[in-house]
């Protein structure tokens, strides 16, 4: 069994998906119809940056997304060749709109309409308010969560992305202190993390009323592949279920591991990462380790050969 995974902010690279986009006349057509739905250079975005450019929150949450469908829709067509059928999709954080694409749950507009506003409502909660996101790096869950609870000011546990990769999310300097002191207590590594703000946190309760309007201007569907929520970590079948958790996703906690080995223990032995880069392949293989698995990225011919030779 087979489940595609999309990843989210981090992953982004100047000429993501540009060797599909060169080659395939339906992905030039793509990014043709991103940039009329949103009115960005996406291509001139992806392809060229500059990266500074890129990697605002305003244009990187629809310049990722496309570039994470154009892989998608390559892939597709592949699996449809071999007639290889697809178990779960899943995506991390921002990640989840491509899965949803996938799935069917959205179509190309709304996903992109979506994540264009989500976006510029989170680039203005990092204007309004100085909080910030640090990834702790082989500590354990349990001192974590203590030191989270001794904060001050309220910090928390964003993502839970690997047995050795927490993101803790909070207001300054109350988060600063939880990331130093996690260092002096033993962390093998502390990264403050290049985001505009402390996503996935409470803080971000405004920007979720405002995001919930604009979801539920949308219109959803029953997923057609099964989809795995970060929220819940399990799979997710009623669209009026699925809108709900998406309209929470900005202030909640992203449950990784608890997606994957959802998928693990549901059957899943091959992950693919659909999108630039390799961010998740690396976190899977941490959440699995030891266990028998495999893990494939495609963002190029390459990499997209690679899979298809080795399945």
């Amino acid at each position: 069994m087979i489940a595609l995974v999309f990843p989210g902010q981090g992953s982004q690279y100047i000429g993501m998906g540009k060797e599909f986009f060169d080659k395939f006349e339906f992905i030039k057509n793509l990014f043709d119809k991103g940039e009329k739905i949103t009115n960005l250079p996406l291509k001139r975005l992806c392809f060229e940056g500059p990266f500074e450019e890129l990697t605002q929150t305003i244009n990187l949450q629809v310049s990722l997304t496309i570039t994470n469908i154009a892989c998608y829709e390559v892939l597709k067509s592949e699996l449809k060749k071999k007639n290889i059928p697809v178990s779960f999709v899943a995506g991390h954080s921002l990640g989840e709109y491509s899965a949803l694409y996938a799935s069917k749950v959205l179509s190309l507009e709304d996903v992109l309409l979506a994540v264009k506003e989500r976006g510029k409502l989170m680039d203005l909660e990092g204007k309004k308010s100085s909080s910030a996101m640090y990834a702790i790096i082989d500590f354990p869950l349990t001192e974590l969560e203590k030191l989270v609870k001794s904060a001050e000011d309220p910090v928390v546990i964003s993502n839970y992305n690997s047995p050795k990769q927490f993101v803790i999310s909070g207001k300054v300097p109350a988060v600063d202190e939880i990331a130093e002191k996690a260092k002096n207590l033993g962390a093998k590594k502390v990264v403050k993390l290049k985001v505009s703000a402390g996503f996935h946190s409470p803080l971000m309760k405004e920007a979720e009323v405002v995001f919930s309007k604009i979801l539920d201007s949308l219109k959803w569907n029953d997923p057609q592949i099964p989809f795995v929520s970060n929220i819940t970590g399990k799979e997710e079948r009623s669209k009026d279920t699925i809108k709900e958790l998406m309209k929470k996703q900005i202030t909640s906690s992203v449950r990784w591991i608890e997606c994957v080995e959802y998928m693990y223990n549901n059957g899943v032995k091959v992950f693919v990462e659909v999108g630039p880069k390799k961010v998740l392949s690396g976190l899977i293989s941490q959440i699995l380790e030891g266990k028998s698995f495999k893990c494939y990225n495609v963002e190029n011919f390459e990499t997209l050969e690679t899979f298809l030779k080795n399945f």
